[in-house]
């Protein structure tokens, strides 16, 4: 009987444990979790805060009995070492456990900056329910927050925290909000939305101190590298995350950003596979290995590990970048190479800004191209045929004479879709939107 041993009770690995037991019903599962809550969603976090779920509505399974009645063994602990020469893994409560395949889907952790103060009392990232009921404590309405970076989680936390009724001051290190999603325009346009809605925002701004208060009423000060001091009840430190893969140093897998894996999620030693936000996995678009940190992407890499842990050879399509981003009523897309790719130049993009007065959402939409294929985009404000932009950038659309039409009007996706990707074998994405 071959054992199956899935390091990480996120998506990923529920998604993996319930397709090996569809298609090996005699094969043994161990599912592994280092937290004492049932397996949940990191992404549903925010809603908990917004009081619109409680910690029930995030987990990921709603039944008590549904993985023993998949017969899926749940283990609590901590992975520290992966032996591949004997095929075990060491756990933080000094047990050991013996596999046949293992997926390692273990996601991310995150991201200490190193300031002064971060661990003082009042300061807590936003990853786990325990961090939310931390937060949720301290974050009444009329409460001074802080939060460090305005990345995609970020934005969504900050969400989150206004509908609590807090006041609230985000911290941006980048030149503008969303730097990893958004280009300077388009960041900027959600960074006006923002303070439009009563956030503050300070962008090129860095946290340098946080200096706790005397319990149990003092307020924490933080200090800002543009001079000044700010006091806060709440610290909420959203720097970014990281693969969680620390535990893999001596085991012979190999790592760059993640866990590095080839077509089929296995790593370079057989019968070891990687799945989710710890995976390193092909970029079609790109062409390089990326790690991409949505759920969408970790819930077909672990469908496609899955299947391959059980023997049916199946291969990834590839990951692209998918964001879609709602920012206090303000929908961003970023799709693909949005920055553009190596030596491009002005004949390889195109851009509309439409800004709106008096504190209104304005609109932005960016194209950027490959010969005649685009590569990526961004939009902000712009809701229309987002489907269709996906669609262009994942299926790799030739669009002949229709770049240099979009190039005059990028408003012309729908139609450049439409008179493209017929005959090309394009992603079908943008049939949903025809039908709306």
């Amino acid at each position: 009987m071959t054992h199956h041993v899935i390091l990480g009770a996120g998506p990923a690995g529920v998604i993996a444990a319930e397709t090996i037991r569809q298609h090996a019903p005699s094969d043994r599962i161990t599912l592994v979790g280092n937290e004492a809550e049932p397996p949940y969603s990191r992404m549903a976090i925010p809603y908990l805060l917004m009081g619109n779920i409680d910690e029930r509505g995030t987990y990921l399974r709603k039944g008590a009995t549904h993985f023993a009645d998949l017969r899926i063994n749940q283990l609590q602990a901590q992975a520290e070492r992966v032996d591949t020469a004997t095929k075990t893994i060491a756990f933080n409560n000094g047990e050991a456990l013996a596999y046949d395949r293992l997926l390692i889907a273990t996601g991310s952790h995150p991201a200490s900056p190193p300031i002064p103060g971060l661990d003082s009392a009042g300061v807590h990232p936003c990853w786990t329910l325990a961090d939310a009921r931390n937060i949720m404590a301290l974050a009444q309405p009329g409460a001074r927050v802080l939060q460090m970076g305005a990345g995609f989680i970020g934005c969504i936390i900050m969400e989150a925290l206004t509908q609590r009724g807090v006041r609230l001051t985000v911290v941006e290190m980048g030149d503008r909000m969303v730097p990893r999603m958004m280009g300077p325009v388009a960041g900027g346009m959600i960074k006006d939305w923002c303070q439009a809605q009563g956030v503050q925002v300070f962008t090129g701004t860095r946290v340098e101190a946080i200096v706790p208060g005397t319990p149990p009423h003092t307020p924490l000060q933080v200090r800002l590298s543009n001079g000044q001091t700010l006091e806060a009840e709440l610290v909420i430190s959203a720097t970014g995350v990281k693969p969680n893969i620390g535990f893999l140093e001596h085991s012979g897998i190999t790592c760059l950003q993640g866990v590095l894996t080839d077509e089929h999620l296995q790593t370079n030693v057989a019968g070891v596979y990687a799945a989710g936000d710890c995976a390193e996995a092909f970029d079609k678009v790109s062409g390089t290995t990326m790690v991409s940190a949505i759920q969408p992407n970790a819930a077909e890499q672990a469908r496609v590990a899955a299947l391959n842990m059980v023997g049916q050879r199946t291969a990834l399509r590839g990951v692209t970048q998918i964001n879609v981003l709602d920012t206090l009523g303000l929908i961003s897309t970023s799709f693909g190479n949005w920055q553009g790719v190596a030596g491009s130049g002005p004949a390889d993009r195109v851009e509309l800004t439409e800004h709106q007065a008096n504190g209104g959402k304005g609109r932005h939409l960016s194209l950027q191209f490959k010969d005649d294929v685009m590569v990526g985009c961004n939009s902000v404000g712009w809701t229309e045929h987002v489907g269709v932009m996906r669609g262009l950038v994942e299926g790799a659309i030739h669009l002949g004479p229709w770049k240099e039409r979009l190039k005059q009007d990028p408003t012309q996706l729908m139609q450049a879709y439409l008179a493209s990707a017929q005959g090309q074998g394009a992603w079908n994405g943008a049939s949903d939107e025809r039908r709306r």
